[in-house]
């Protein structure tokens, strides 16, 4: 990806240019930095010509994060330019005493990806089966019930369920996205599943099992 396809946000559009000439000189790892660190504080002050340095820096990154979670290349890219597209209505929220630039988009990106595979699925868990079946007018309220009882999932718990059940990843590939080991992941996967049931079970739900 060396250059963003048109987006609705005309105040983008202008930060988003192509590239410079393969020929031209790359600036040196300190200098990128502190462009970036400019890029940043000029975009938290308004100013959307900035975009286009953190599109640069950021945005391959971003599409190949957000591609290993959604596993569809256009998908990730329109992905990827919606999210650059709003950046200046989110950059504000970025401390950098809290966490890297870097961190802190890829995060925001593994939201923006997980909010559409979520989007994708009509029932966001892995295969639910009730004991009411035939009765097709549950269908949609047995969807809406499992996604208020995600929502009260503890949010790692949650990640680990949707990557896992739909984005369809291995315990690895989420371990590496998540930024935590992979014995970790097996646990969050299985006191999520748990606490899931014990959601459903207070929404009155039940009867409702989920399969392992």
């Amino acid at each position: 990806m060396t250059q963003p396809a048109p987006v609705a946000a005309a105040s983008c559009t202008s930060g988003f240019a192509q590239k410079g000439p393969s020929g031209s000189a790359e600036p040196d790892s300190r200098e990128r930095d502190g462009m970036v660190a400019s890029a940043i504080a000029r975009a938290q002050q308004g100013d959307t010509s900035a975009l286009h340095i953190l599109y640069l820096r950021y945005a391959d990154d971003v599409h190949r994060f957000v591609n290993s979670i959604v596993r569809d290349y256009h998908e990730a890219e329109d992905i990827t330019q919606s999210l650059f597209a709003k950046l200046m209505q989110i950059i504000g929220k970025y401390e950098k005493r809290d966490v890297s630039f870097n961190a802190w988009i890829l995060r925001v990106a593994r939201n923006a990806a997980l909010d559409h595979v979520r989007a994708r699925r009509q029932i966001p868990v892995e295969k639910v089966v009730t004991r009411d079946e035939g009765h097709e007018q549950l269908g949609f309220e047995r969807s809406q019930c499992i996604r208020m009882a995600l929502e009260r999932l503890p949010a790692d718990q949650r990640d680990v369920l949707i990557l896992r059940h739909i984005a369809g990843l291995t315990p690895s590939e989420i371990a590496e996205i998540l930024g935590k080991t992979e014995s970790s992941i097996h646990g969050l996967h299985h006191r999520g599943r748990d606490a899931l049931k014990v959601a459903l079970r207070d929404l009155e739900a039940a009867p409702v099992t989920v399969v392992a």
